[in-house]
């Protein structure tokens, strides 16, 4: 989570100006393809939506040429099948500001005994905001994948079994479920591995 699109340095929340409020993915792509994560975004929201303000407009900021033409196709396709316009923007990514800690993993900050498990694997804000397990559990607890991804998961989470019973508990009591678009292609890495390499300089 966070900001870009605009031109005022070192936006924040409270002075968020010119940007938009967006989400970077960062993906491997031998397990998602960039095509794949277009795919998802349709099809998680109205594309023909009005763009009433530019702090929660839809728009694709791409990193590449690449990635604008596959973007661009991509919104022609949704285009030409609606028979209507669409009003997401494509543009190209300048800079993204993370936004601040606290609106990080929206969902999972609503389990406190889930974050701290977490904090304590990841001390580290950046490692914390960053952990592909710690977005799986945020994306369960948002009510995406089933209660078979789930255990599928499981063990790749890093919990403890403690951890383990209050996340399935919190999933099974949370409705409804939205299976996963992507189906998963390779084992997810072992989140402690992350926990052993120290943070990129700055």
């Amino acid at each position: 989570m966070g900001y870009t699109g605009g031109s005022t340095e070192s936006p924040t929340y409270r002075r968020l100006a010119d940007h938009t409020e967006a989400f970077q993915v960062e993906y491997d792509p031998d397990l998602v393809t960039y095509g794949d994560l277009l795919d998802v975004f349709w099809m998680d929201h109205d594309p023909g939506q009005g763009q009433w303000s530019k702090q929660y407009r839809t728009a694709i900021f791409t990193h590449d040429e690449s990635q604008r033409k596959l973007a661009e196709a991509s919104r022609d396709r949704i285009t030409s099948s609606r028979g209507s316009d669409v009003t997401t923007a494509v543009e190209p990514l300048k800079t993204f500001t993370p936004a601040e800690e606290y609106h990080q993993k929206y969902y999972l900050r609503r389990y406190g005994d889930l974050v701290r498990e977490y904090v304590a694997i990841y001390p580290q804000p950046e490692d914390f905001v960053r952990s592909t397990a710690v977005a799986r559990v945020n994306g369960f607890l948002g009510g995406n994948g089933t209660l078979e991804d789930l255990e599928d998961a499981m063990a790749s989470l890093g919990l403890s079994q403690k951890g383990q019973r209050r996340l399935r508990e919190y999933v099974e009591a949370s409705s409804p479920r939205r299976a996963c678009p992507i189906p998963a292609r390779k084992q997810l890495p072992d989140p402690n591995e992350a926990v052993r390499e120290p943070s990129p300089a700055r």
